[in-house]
C-alpha cells in the first residue's frame, strides 16, 4: 500500500513539473505586458483598417516586416526607432502598434505616448495572434502569404500549427 501511494505522489509530482513549464500563450503575454498602452484585439484592429483612417506601425525588424506584415503597416522598426520617424502623424491620430507578441511594440508605444501621442494601442499578441486568428499578413510586394517570421525557433511556439509557414532564419 505504501508503494503504491508513494507512486502515485511521485506521477503527481512530476505533473506538476510538467504543468509548470508548459504556458499557454496568454499567460506567456500577460508575463510579458506590462499594461503601460491599451490593448487592442487582432479583430477590433481589422475592423477598424476597413472603417477607419487608422495608423499601423510595426515595430519588428526590416528582416520580419519583409517576410510579413499587416497590410498597410509602416515599418518603423525598434532596435533604431526615433521620433522624427512619425513626426508627420498628428498628435491626436489613432495609431496601432505590434510585433510579434506585443512587447517590443509595447515599449515603441511607451515612447510615443512620451512625446505626446494620446490614441496609441497595442495589438494583443502581435502579428502572431492576427495570424492565429486567420487575419491576412502581406510580403514585401503587398502580396497576401503564409509566411510569419516568428523572431527566432524558440518564439515560433506561439503561432500555432497550421496557421502559417514559420520563417526565423
Amino acid at each position: 500500500m505504501l508503494k503504491i501511494w508513494l507512486n502515485i505522489m511521485l506521477l503527481s509530482f512530476l505533473q506538476s513539473l510538467v504543468a509548470c513549464g508548459q504556458q499557454t500563450y496568454d499567460q506567456k503575454l500577460q508575463s510579458l505586458y506590462k499594461n503601460t498602452v491599451s490593448l487592442i484585439q487582432p479583430q477590433e484592429v481589422k475592423a477598424k483598417l476597413n472603417k477607419e483612417d487608422v495608423v499601423i506601425l510595426d515595430t519588428r525588424s526590416a528582416k520580419e516586416y519583409s517576410v510579413s506584415h499587416i497590410p498597410n503597416a509602416k515599418f518603423i522598426g525598434y532596435d533604431h526607432f526615433d521620433i522624427s520617424q512619425v513626426k508627420d502623424i498628428p498628435r491626436d491620430k489613432e495609431i496601432i502598434v505590434y510585433c510579434s507578441v506585443g512587447y517590443r511594440s509595447e515599449k515603441i508605444g511607451e515612447k510615443l505616448k512620451e512625446a505626446g501621442f494620446n490614441n496609441v494601442s497595442n495589438i494583443y499578441g502581435g502579428i502572431f495572434q492576427w495570424k492565429n486568428e486567420d487575419l491576412d499578413v502581406v510580403n514585401q510586394k503587398g502580396e497576401v502569404t503564409d509566411s510569419v517570421h516568428t523572431y527566432n525557433k524558440r518564439w515560433s511556439k506561439w503561432l500555432e500549427e497550421g496557421k502559417g509557414i514559420k520563417v526565423y532564419e
